[in-house]
């Protein structure tokens, strides 16, 4: 991977933005308060039985491989900081794959490459002549990045010994094919050919191709897999290997690709395929055509005009279009004739088309919906309204900064009247002025302090859009409030030149002394700020929704919500009405967004008592929480096991994280196998047996419990701890919704492991799991495909201090998702929900630090 900081850059200035609060409150300061005075290892939130560096910045793991006794962990590191850059490999070895030593870099960033993601292999047969027979060499084949000119090829370093040292090979690069999307090698020794195997993404055409080589140096191309399953993102670091079905001789080979953004959860996932490899090509089984659910079609676009539907704005013009329109690329996926398209005045135009009211009578609404990916967001308007009442702090309009202090060069001598030179056009400020460091480019840094004042309202409110580079991460682009000379709110943009509303709730500090300071020390890609209109007032500023989406209203408010995956292909949505039913309640299709992909397409509206499922939710996925990406095997493994490890993060919101002074674990590494799971081949997984070496004494044990309706502690609250391994099987009973709570603690903070008996679903709910502030794309629900047997569900639970683990079944749903709780919190409940459930039997036990 990972020219997704690189090239992410380009694409996303053309989104318009709306901005991400921080609210620094005492959690989120907390590790890095205590970073530099703290024992390593130590801090609030580091994990203490996944791998994470000791400091600074990691990503995808690497060049797995297995040599003389030791599992190498190679990892995609910033050696210089504690965000994205320089990217280099990290290494770290084990001799059980749970107690990890963290070793010197193993490959460096130079004036002319980065190195991104890519493999590992022992050349036992000495094919490249790095070594010799007698100590073949281990050989890393990574993604070179061309800081010249954003080519990625692929290159080759190796050691002779054991990984400790590597020279970059000097016939670099060994596959060049002028692509600045061709990434993430991954090679295996194929033994029917007596060649090496890589199989590489072509990330934005959706395909994997599969080379061969003789020597590693010398490749020829057998074929491409793609474009198949998810395509809502990028695809990246593949991994190709076999696996016996159920155990027994019927081999079959898996093909992991890891996609981002368009994973199950949102943002990255890690999805796969089950087929066939001949030593050429890859052939995914045949999972058959999707049919939808049928039901009652509410408006399916087949007329003229949209009959007793109401469109305002110009986005959707006077009916329905029978395709694309001029400027649009093809849009396919619509059934008939028509459908609704909003591109009418191209992507600036805006409008919404809104449904007769009508009464909800059927479990869901299904419709297809493609466009832009600007989803609903709670709170915000359709129309910006008045300026809230209140004192002006800086409206930025005099043609000076008054008596704000001025550091650095990046704010000028003088507010900006719009877009400086080389700026893509600045929207959504007031008046002629506002506070802009694009001068002179991204590369000047600098920051605006108000002078001191006094909190007596209950809100700041501040237009703001620019670069996304949180306050509590190196080389912010913020808005900070300072009370005592200390952050105790700040605010980023979302990597768009559009202002938007934001406000901070300062009520509890109303009398205090504070000043606001603009900073931008950021010299890379966004790495500006704009900002305008700062006003203290009792009014909460509401911003302007910035959406492409589908919607359900029910009593004026938004309770259900589909936008698109930044495509022109539409595919099947589901809104959950049963909560609504006997309601009034409208469809409203939203295009309010003036930016890249501010556009929305919907067709068929369907009223069914099943929900549609899409392509993604049809995709075969290794996890389905948030925290899971790239996700890759290790070569070598003893027994011909197959280990594998993923990235315990989300693009969406990795660099926000409130860690410090390092940034992203890794997964715990899980032991994979195909299982036939209700009558398809399912890739399953379960942690590594030698986490069992983790458990401390004897376990907390609970049986034979019946819980109606409550939530109560487990095991007499003895099971409350911050790192545990749960093992739990419940007999279902009428309950509608069961499970176990961890990390629970004061004013209900508690993240909800649970099973849905009426969506046969497991979940993960880290609404309230802690702070989850830091993006508006980290609180929510994560859920998972899970039938009982028997009428039994099995679930194991991993619990570090920033992360759990949920392993359902025999492993064929898994979900991870990172959390951040008080370190108080610390509870374990069972709970029931609407009936009852039996616990057959729970055991807890208590995880020592693998760091010991």
């Amino acid at each position: 991977m990972t020219s997704r900081r690189v090239s992410r850059h380009t694409r996303t200035r053309m989104i318009a933005a709306t901005a991400t609060v921080c609210a620094l409150s005492a959690a989120l300061l907390t590790p890095q308060a205590v970073a530099s005075g703290t024992r390593p290892y130590t801090q609030t939130y580091r994990p203490q039985f996944h791998y994470t560096p000791q400091k600074n910045w990691m990503n995808d793991p690497n060049g797995l491989v297995y040599y003389k006794g030791e599992y190498h962990l190679f990892y995609q590191y910033n050696p210089n900081g504690n965000s994205w850059g320089d990217m280099s490999w990290g290494h770290a070895v084990s001799t059980d794959l749970m107690h990890w030593k963290e070793l010197p870099l193993a490959l460096s960033h130079d004036d002319k490459e980065m190195v991104f993601s890519g493999g590992a292999v022992i050349d036992w047969n000495n094919t490249t002549g790095f070594g010799t027979k007698k100590n073949p060499p281990m050989v890393a084949i990574y993604t070179s990045y061309d800081k010249s000119t954003g080519t990625q090829a692929q290159s080759l370093a190796y050691s002779n010994d054991r990984g400790r040292t590597f020279t970059k090979y000097d016939g670099n690069p060994v596959i060049d094919i002028g692509s600045k999307e061709f990434r993430d090698p991954k090679v295996q020794w194929y033994a029917p050919t007596k060649s090496w195997l890589m199989t590489v993404s072509l990330s934005t055409e959706h395909k994997v191709q599969f080379y061969s080589s003789k020597d590693l140096k010398n490749w020829d191309l057998l074929s491409e897999f793609g474009p198949a399953g998810a395509t809502g993102g990028v695809w990246e670091c593949p991994d190709l290997f076999p696996l016996a079905v159920d155990g027994n001789k019927n081999i079959k080979w898996v093909l992991v690709v890891n996609i981002n953004p368009g994973g199950i959860a949102g943002g990255s996932g890690a999805q796969y395929f089950v087929g066939d490899f001949d030593g050429t090509k890859f052939t995914a089984d045949d999972k058959g055509s999707y049919t939808p659910p049928t039901g009652t079609v509410m408006q399916d676009f087949e007329n003229p005009d949209f009959g007793t539907w109401t469109a305002t704005g110009t986005a959707f013009g006077q009916g329905p279009t029978a395709g694309a329109l001029t400027g649009q690329g093809p849009v396919s996926g619509f059934e008939g004739k028509g459908l609704a398209n909003s591109f009418h005045a191209g992507d600036g135009g805006t409008g919404t088309l809104s449904s007769p009211a009508f009464t909800v009578d059927s479990p869901y609404l299904n419709f297809k919906v493609a466009g832009g990916r600007h989803p609903h967001k709670t709170g915000t308007v359709q129309e910006r309204g008045p300026v809230p009442e209140g004192t002006t702090l800086a409206d930025f309009e005099g043609g000076t900064y008054s008596n704000w202090t001025v550091t650095g060069d990046a704010f000028g001598t003088a507010p900006a009247t719009g877009s400086h030179a080389g700026q893509q056009e600045v929207t959504g400020f007031l008046g002629s002025g506002l506070a802009n460091s694009f001068l002179n480019g991204d590369s000047t840094t600098g920051s605006l302090t108000s002078p001191e004042f006094t909190i007596d309202k209950n809100y700041v409110n501040f237009l703001i859009g620019g670069g996304n580079h949180p306050a509590n991460q190196a080389e912010p682009t913020a808005v900070e409030l300072l009370v005592d000379g200390k952050v105790v709110r700040s605010a980023t943009g979302h990597d768009g030149e559009a202002l938007n509303w934001d406000s901070w709730d300062v009520r509890e500090l109303i009398g205090k002394k504070a000043q606001i300071r603009i900073v931008d020390e950021n010299t890379s890609g966004w790495g500006h700020i704009n900002v305008d209109h700062i006003v203290l007032s009792d009014t909460q500023a509401q911003p302007i929704s910035r959406e492409t989406a589908v919607n359900l209203v029910v009593d004026g408010k938004v309770v259900g919500s589909a936008t698109g995956s930044n495509s022109e292909t539409l595919d099947w949505a589901s809104i959950d009405m049963r909560p609504y039913n006997g309601k009034k309640a409208q469809i409203q299709i939203v295009d309010m967004n003036t930016g890249g992909w501010g556009q929305i397409m919907a067709d068929q509206f369907t009223a069914a008592a099943t929900p549609a499922r899409s392509a993604v939710q049809r995709a075969d996925w290794a996890d389905y929480g948030k925290d899971y990406y790239a996700a890759v095997s290790w070569e070598d493994a003893p027994g011909d096991k197959r280990h594998m490890i993923g990235w315990m993060n989300n693009w969406e919101y990795s660099g926000s994280l409130p860690t410090s002074p390092w940034r992203s674990a890794q997964s715990i590494p899980r032991q994979m196998a195909l299982r036939t799971v209700d009558g398809r081949i399912k890739l399953t997984s379960e942690p590594v047996s030698s986490l069992t070496s983790l458990r401390e004494g004897r376990p907390v044990a609970s049986a034979g419990t019946t819980v109606t309706s409550t939530s109560r502690p487990l095991g007499h609250g003895a099971a409350k701890g911050k790192a545990l391994d749960i093992e739990a099987t419940f007999s279902l009973k009428d309950a509608d919704r069961f499970g176990i709570k961890v990390r629970t603690g004061a004013n209900g903070e508690e993240t909800v492991i649970g099973y849905d008996t009426t969506t046969q679903e497991l979940y993960v709910d880290r609404t309230r799991s802690g702070a989850v502030d830091f993006s508006d794309t980290f609180a929510g629900v994560q859920r998972a495909p899970l039938h009982a047997v028997n009428g039994k569900v099995k679930l194991r639970v991993l619990v570090d201090w920033s992360s759990v683990e949920v392993f359902g079944g025999s492993g064929e749903a898994v979900i991870t998702d990172q959390i951040f709780p008080d370190p108080s919190s610390q509870g374990v409940e069972v709970f029931a929900e609407n009936g009852s459930v039996k616990l057959d039997h729970a055991r807890v036990w208590h995880l020592e630090s693998s760091r010991k």
